[in-house]
Parts: C-alpha cells; sequence; structure tokens
C-alpha cells in the first residue's frame, strides 16, 4: 500500500510544481512588472541626473581650479554652439528660400485658389514649409495685401497656415535624439505639442472665421479705434548673428515679393544679392512717346516731325559697393547655390544640437541640475500655482522676441524636454508664448510700413496676434482643455515603440495632407467638398468609437467594443513594424550590412535576456516582441511539464 501511495505523493508534489511553475509565466508580463513596481509606471517622470564626478569637497585647491576652467569653458563652448545653432537656422532658411522661393512666389500669384479659404491654409502652411520661415511668408502676404492683389480677408486663412508650417522645424529637430527610447519619446512629445496646438486652433477659429469673419472684424475694429504711428521694428539678435551669416549668403527678399504681386522683371533675377549699396538718380529727361496722349502733360509735349517728345523723371539705379558673402562671384544658379546650403547648414544643426545635448547632459548634474529643474517645472505655491504656466508664456514670448523666431527657441527648448530638463507640461506654455513673441515682431515690422498702406499691413500682423491669442483660451485655461499635451503624449509612446512612425507623421502632416487638400481645392469645391466631407466623418466616428471604448464601452455594442474585428494591420502599428524591420534588413543586406545587423541582433537579445532577469526595462518595449517573448516562455514551460508528467 505505501509503495502505491508512493507515486501518488509524487504526482501530487509534480502537479504542486507544475503550478507553481505555471504561475511563473505571468510575472514576465508588463501588467506584472507595472504592479510590482508603481514608481515605473509613468514614463514622462523627469529623470534623476546623478553627479557621477568627484564631490566639490573632496577636491583639493588645484582640482577646484581645474574645475572652475573646465564649467567655464564648458559655458563658453555652449554659447558657441548655441550661436552656431541659430546661424544654421537662419542659413537653412535662406537654403530653402534659394531652393522654392520663387516656387513660393508662383503659388501665391493664383488669385482664384487663393480665395477658398481652406486651399489658402494649405498654401500658407506649403510656402512656410518651402521657405523655412513665418516671417518671410507672412511679409510676401503683407506685400500682397498692400499692393491690392489680395484682400484682408483672403489673406487671414494664409496666416493661420504660416503658423503650422512654421512648427516643423523643431519637430525636425527632435529627430535627431531618437538614438535614447525615453529621450525621444519626451523630445518628440515636446516638440509635437506645438503642432497638436497649432491644428486644433484652425480646427476651431477657421470654420469660425469663414461663418462670422470674427478675426477680421475685430483686428478692424483695433485698426480704426487706434491712430497707430509707422515705426520700425528692432534688430536684437540679427545684430549679432548677421555678422556669420551675412559673410556666408545675403537674398534679395524683394524678388520674392516681386513675383508674388506680378512683377516681370522679378522672375528673371536672382534671389542671390550681389550688390549691398546702390545709388538711385533721377532726372528729368527729354523721352520720346508713342503720341500726345502719352504726355506728362500737355505743356511738356511737343511734336518734331514723325517724333513726341515729352519731359519725363527717369531713374537710373547705379551699382556702388558689392557685398562680400561667399557666393557673391559664383556662377552657379540659384538652385543649385541652395542645395550646397541646405546640406552644409542641416550638417551643421545636427552637429550642434547632438554637441549642445551632450554638453548639456555632462553640466546638468547634480546641484545644478536639481536648482535648474526646480526653477523651471515647479509651480507657485498655493493659491497661485495657476500663475506659474502664464508666467511661463511670458517668458515663451519675451525670450522669443529677442531671438525673433519661434522656430529658433521652440528648437532650443527641444533638446532640454528631452533629457528631462524641462517637462512636457511646462515645455507647453513655453511654445505657446513663443507663438505670441513672433506675432509682436511681425507687428512692430508691419509698423515700419509706408502711411498708405500702413493699416492693411497692421491688421494681418494683428491677424496672427488674435489667433495666437484665440487659441490659447482655448486650450490652455482650463486644465481639461490642455488637449495638445495629452495628444503629444500619446504621439510620444507611440514613437518610442516605432521610432518609424515619427518620419510618418511629419511627411503626412506637413506634406501629404497639405498637398492632397491643395489638390482637391485646385478641383472645386464639389469635389472638395464630395471627397473631404465623408472623411471628415468618418475621423470624427472613429474618434467617437474610440472615446468610447476607454471611458464608456458599455454604450456601444458588442461588436464596436474593441477593434479584433478588422484585420490586425487596421488598427495595430505591429505588422507594419515587421514590414519596416523586413525593408530595413533587405537595405542593409544590399548595402553588405548583414554580418553587423545580425550581430546587433545577437548583443540586442543577449540584453533582453538580463533585462527579462532585471525586470525594469520591459515595461516600455516593443508591444510585439513583449508577446513573442511571452509565448516562447511558456512554449518553454509546457515542455518542462510534459517531461515531469512523463516520468
Amino acid at each position: 500500500m505505501d509503495s502505491l501511495h508512493l507515486p501518488q505523493d509524487d504526482q501530487d508534489e509534480r502537479h504542486a510544481e507544475k503550478g507553481k511553475e505555471i504561475k511563473v509565466s505571468p510575472a514576465q508580463s508588463t501588467m506584472t512588472l507595472i504592479e510590482e513596481k508603481p514608481e515605473h509606471t509613468d514614463p514622462w517622470d523627469l529623470p534623476e541626473l546623478r553627479d557621477t564626478g568627484v564631490p566639490w569637497s573632496a577636491l583639493d585647491t588645484r582640482g577646484k581650479v581645474l574645475r572652475v576652467f573646465v564649467s567655464l569653458g564648458k559655458l563658453v563652448l555652449l554659447l558657441g554652439l548655441l550661436y552656431m545653432f541659430i546661424c544654421s537656422l537662419d542659413i537653412l532658411s535662406s537654403a530653402f528660400q534659394l531652393v522654392g522661393g520663387k516656387a513660393a512666389g508662383d503659388i501665391f500669384q493664383d488669385n482664384s485658389v487663393l480665395s477658398n479659404p481652406l486651399a489658402g491654409l494649405v498654401i500658407g502652411v506649403l510656402v512656410t514649409l518651402l521657405v523655412q520661415s513665418s516671417s518671410t511668408s507672412s511679409s510676401i502676404v503683407v506685400s500682397m495685401v498692400s499692393s491690392g492683389l489680395l484682400t484682408v480677408q483672403v489673406a487671414v486663412p494664409i496666416i493661420m497656415g504660416t503658423n503650422i508650417g512654421t512648427s516643423v522645424t523643431n519637430t525636425l529637430v527632435a529627430m535627431t535624439q531618437a538614438g535614447d527610447r525615453s529621450t525621444f519619446r519626451r523630445a518628440f512629445a515636446g516638440a509635437t505639442v506645438h503642432d497638436f496646438f497649432n491644428w486644433l486652433s484652425v480646427m476651431v477659429l477657421l470654420p469660425l472665421e469663414v461663418a462670422t469673419g470674427y478675426l477680421y472684424v475685430v483686428t478692424k475694429l483695433i485698426i480704426d479705434s487706434f491712430k497707430i504711428q509707422s515705426g520700425e521694428a528692432p534688430d536684437l539678435l540679427n545684430v549679432i548673428t548677421d555678422v556669420l551669416t551675412k559673410s556666408i549668403i545675403e537674398l534679395d527678399e524683394s524678388v520674392i515679393n516681386g513675383i508674388a504681386t506680378g512683377d516681370p522683371e522679378a522672375r528673371n533675377r536672382s534671389l542671390i544679392k550681389r550688390w549691398c549699396q546702390t545709388f538711385t538718380n533721377t532726372t528729368l529727361m527729354n523721352v520720346t512717346v508713342p503720341g500726345p496722349e502719352n504726355c506728362t502733360s500737355p505743356s511738356l509735349c511737343w511734336v518734331d516731325g514723325n517724333y513726341t517728345f515729352t519731359l519725363k523723371n527717369v531713374s537710373e539705379t547705379y551699382n556702388i559697393k558689392k557685398c562680400k558673402h561667399l557666393f557673391v562671384d559664383v556662377n552657379l544658379p540659384d538652385l543649385a547655390v541652395g542645395l550646397i546650403l541646405l546640406a552644409l547648414s542641416l550638417l551643421v544643426l545636427c552637429s550642434c544640437l547632438i554637441l549642445i545635448v551632450k554638453l548639456l547632459n555632462s553640466m546638468l548634474k547634480g546641484q545644478v541640475a536639481a536648482v535648474i529643474k526646480k526653477i523651471l517645472n515647479t509651480d507657485f505655491p498655493f493659491p497661485f500655482g495657476w500663475v506659474t504656466g502664464y508666467i511661463a508664456i511670458l517668458v515663451g514670448a519675451g525670450m522669443t522676441f529677442i531671438v525673433q523666431s519661434s522656430s529658433v527657441f521652440t528648437s532650443a527648448i527641444t533638446p532640454l524636454v528631452g533629457i528631462g530638463v524641462i517637462s512636457i507640461e511646462r515645455a507647453y506654455p513655453l511654445s505657446l508664448g513663443s507663438n505670441i513673441g513672433t506675432t509682436t515682431t511681425a507687428i512692430l515690422a508691419a509698423m515700419a510700413s509706408p502711411g498708405e498702406t500702413l493699416a492693411n499691413a497692421l491688421q494681418i500682423a494683428l491677424v496672427h496676434f488674435l489667433f495666437n491669442i484665440s487659441g490659447i483660451i482655448l486650450w490652455y485655461p482650463i486644465p481639461f482643455t490642455r488637449i495638445p499635451i495629452r495628444l503629444a503624449k500619446n504621439l510620444g509612446n507611440i514613437t518610442a515603440s516605432y521610432r518609424w512612425f515619427a518620419a510618418v507623421y511629419i511627411i503626412c502632416c506637413f506634406f501629404l495632407l497639405p498637398l492632397f487638400i491643395f489638390s482637391l481645392s485646385l478641383a472645386g469645391w464639389q469635389v472638395l467638398v464630395g471627397v473631404g466631407v465623408p472623411l471628415i466623418v468618418m475621423f470624427i466616428i472613429i474618434i467617437v468609437i474610440n472615446v468610447l471604448q476607454k471611458w464608456k464601452p458599455g454604450c456601444l455594442p458588442v461588436v464596436l467594443r474593441s477593434w479584433d474585428f478588422l484585420p490586425l494591420w487596421a488598427y495595430s502599428l505591429a505588422p507594419w513594424d515587421k514590414v519596416v524591420g523586413v525593408i530595413t534588413a533587405k537595405c542593409c543586406c544590399c548595402c553588405k550590412c548583414c554580418q553587423v545587423t545580425v550581430d546587433n541582433e545577437a548583443h540586442t537579445e543577449n540584453e533582453s535576456v538580463e533585462n527579462n532577469k532585471k525586470s525594469h526595462t520591459e515595461v516600455y518595449d516593443n508591444p510585439a516582441m513583449s508577446a513573442e517573448k511571452e509565448v516562447e516562455n511558456e512554449i518553454k514551460i509546457e515542455l518542462k511539464i510534459l517531461k515531469m508528467t512523463q516520468l
């Protein structure tokens, strides 16, 4: 009897061990990790920048002096890199104008298309992308309004589009931080929060403007109420940066304006400025005219045989002093010079940004990091905590006014968001302030217009200002309405898992979508409404279903409570991630990189095994890879169980 009971006891023990091993499998899931370590559940927590160096108290006199000199050297190098970074952005803008400036002027010249508000919005986006400067595209619009080619009402949607187009620069800057997953998550979210604010503001204010003329009416009342004297826009940071940028390239901005306003001579002129100092002499001369009707006045007209003469003011321009930039004597077309500058400026831009991030990582450690993070991210004590965000808006506006470019300011704070010095909640009001700062510069520039065109130019600048103020009122004062932050965080989570999706986002939102809408606009209102309305309705329905699935699934039919009834590729990026991986692997094979790829994959697998043992990094890994690892673990456990049961 004892011998009969022994196998049963062994079998019970095996069953117990089997139960223990089966319970081990869920420990590898991300949900269990989240429950065991709640402190690691939020990837948006700012990382602690620890000081790994020798403490100050442990240094001798020589070490302290050396550290002071090294810190000062790093600070000087950081300021130099920031200077080169700002100059490279300026050169990048000039390069885009050389490559696509004349095309931008041609786009603005088609008044029949501009009369469509949606087409005007898209044209504002595309032109700003071409010239990489909202101030340049805004000045083109102001020139056209001043010359009577555009009315203020038609120009309002174009100004909205320039606001969107200028936000692509900091999104591109965030792409340079794709090396580290957590850094890229924060940097891309910090950059795209600006994009979402602009897109959401346009989605609300453009239909409102078309229906009521809100921006036009309010700015018209302001212009009529105040008699503003003409002034001049100040040169602040440009005084410092122009020393370098004008020694590399100098452009004639009047050429693009001339093409946009229909000047036939402007099309044959080069955008590259050759003569920096000219003299125009106007003299009263005898000139021949076709007939007496072409004379300046009957008293100044006489006929001599077959010729009719009159007195007329003739202006002649004399070139006095040549410019001193690098390309003044280069016999290359504008496109070639633009491509050369584009490649060089992008190289300098990326290099400076990478070095700036590394310098900031080395400088912002220990006590310095704690002080800076506390100053930037801490709210005022109760009950004045709500004031902090508005102070950040004012700081962003002031800094943008100093650098005279919202792209420069938002691109400068993007790496700070990435390394964890500035939270996305604080970067959001700073970006809103930069939108206001760039409009104040435009207002001062408009005030420098001649008296006869001052009213229209100033009204367009005020439209830009009021548009951003209205957007802030919509998406900031009430915490619930700060939707751009939530959207940017969701996009940051997606791009952290699937980094290729960041490039897809930029291409679709800033190129394909505007071109698609522009093409529909060219086809006419009927095609635009027939295609656009069903797509918008479908988009709204999908958003509503997603919200209900998350918060009120009981309100939906059983089928719509999840998207499982659709193919996996229709609602998940995991299949697309595999496609991208296969394409990348094939490209690497074509470039003879197969062996390197295999070594990297083996190294990655070894690291993933070690991380599984430590159980702290798999929370934010690719969901598709995590699922495959869980399946492998379950298969191993089942094989062990089968072996034990066979015994």
